[in-house]
């Protein structure tokens, strides 16, 4: 189904102007979402504006390299308008963000940082809040923008979560240097959950962490709404194992525990990891990546073209929180997983029940079933596989539009009627 279809049947927030704001972040689990998002949207007849925010100081707002970045490598948002946002430079020195931002994040405070870099960025000229019937937000500290967004009038705010970002922060200060006294766990949740509790419905992409969520803000309402990932298909007799990451303190972990102790294992196998991760293990543990670096093919443009010669995907996961978007798009490839158990957590599915999905927590395990795979049978279709049979039943943009337009549209009538 095109970006511009609508659902079968339901055209409930025709008319309707939906504004998603979210982190201008562009190869990772969270743009896919919000590709999504939009997507969904449009399929329910709104018309959907994005609104990027930069998590750092710029130059100056929309110029620079990270904003170029982000433009070449987001060009998937299919909304129909774009605007962007963010703290300048100049506001580090003109404004308490020193103070206030960077003296914390230092500390590995990370959480109060992007609060007070998102409370100086301005509203973009030319978005007119006006025309605004609904807001989805995307991570904690978008809200102070989202609060600006709805000063006149109060417009309904959704946000989803993703996940608890107070234990990445804790994960990230564990991987990387920051000075003491260090932020501890309790303190970065508590600036998460107060900003939070600030929307008017809060979504969660797994049941973990809406079960976690629930607890920690029973007085807020609370959904569970599984995300729509796009589609990758298999291209025909494939011959790679792939492993796909973005650079991040948890697939950093991930990737060292598979280059150290599952690829050794597995030297016959034609193995190519995707994505910025290559970076991530460079500048952590140069001597572990000049030893694997044939296996790393970079950053690529279309996601597709690394399943375009795939026979299974590898999902080695050891850490991570939320839901594993990877996990998800390796579904809807219908290829044989090869993954620990973590790689499928917060899903309420048990994989071991999918007839193409190997799981193996243990090293000596994962590497063995990915030879055992290579000498196995690769006639099946994807098509027919219990994994894309799962996708399509709970992943498919049809589904995950049914639910975000059901809770979007009852938001919508509440709000008027208050």
């Amino acid at each position: 189904m095109s970006a511009h279809q609508s659902v079968p049947g339901c055209v409930a927030l025709s008319g309707k102007t939906v504004a998603v704001v979210h982190p201008a972040w562009h190869s990772c689990g969270t743009h896919q979402v919000i590709a999504s998002q939009i997507r969904a949207y449009k399929s329910l007849g709104a018309r959907v504006l994005s609104v990027a925010i930069m998590d750092d100081v710029t130059r100056s707002i929309g110029a620079g390299a990270r904003w170029n970045d982000y433009r070449a490598h987001s060009r998937d948002l299919a909304a129909d308008g774009r605007y962007e946002s963010s703290a300048t430079i100049a506001d580090l020195f003109k404004t308490a963000l020193l103070r206030d931002g960077w003296w914390r994040f230092i500390h590995g405070d990370h959480a109060n940082w992007l609060v007070e870099v998102v409370k100086r960025a301005p509203l973009p000229e030319g978005l007119d809040t006006d025309a605004i019937d609904l807001i989805h937000a995307n991570h904690f500290f978008v809200m102070p923008f989202v609060e600006r967004m709805r000063e006149r009038r109060r417009i309904p705010v959704m946000i989803d979560t993703h996940d608890i970002q107070a234990r990445q922060y804790e994960l990230r200060n564990r991987t990387g240097f920051i000075l003491p006294p260090y932020a501890g766990y309790d303190g970065l949740l508590a600036v998460e959950l107060d900003w939070l509790r600030r929307a008017d419905i809060c979504i969660h992409l797994n049941s973990e962490e809406h079960a976690a969520f629930s607890r920690l803000l029973p007085l807020s309402s609370h959904e569970l709404i599984y995300p729509s990932i796009a589609r990758v298909r298999a291209g025909a007799n494939g011959a790679q194992a792939i492993f796909v990451a973005s650079n991040n303190a948890a697939n950093y972990i991930s990737a060292r525990w598979f280059l150290k102790y599952i690829a050794p294992r597995a030297r016959e196998m034609s193995i190519s990891i995707f994505g910025n991760i290559d970076g991530g293990v460079k500048s952590r543990d140069r001597g572990l990546y000049e030893n694997n670096r044939h296996l790393f093919r970079g950053e690529i443009a279309d996601i597709q073209s690394a399943y375009a010669d795939a026979a299974v995907v590898l999902l080695p996961t050891r850490e991570g929180h939320g839901l594993s978007i990877k996990t998800v798009e390796a579904l809807s490839s219908g290829l044989p997983i090869i993954a620990t158990s973590k790689a499928f957590r917060g899903m309420e599915i048990d994989p071991s029940r999918l007839g193409n999905v190997f799981i193996a927590d243990d090293a000596s395990e994962f590497a063995a079933a990915m030879v055992e795979r290579q000498s196995m049978d690769r006639g099946s279709d994807p098509r027919a596989s219990d994994t894309r049979t799962l996708y399509e039943e709970r992943y498919s943009l049809e589904h995950y539009a049914s639910r975000l337009g059901d809770v979007a549209c009852k938001l919508i009538a509440r709000m008027q009627t208050t």
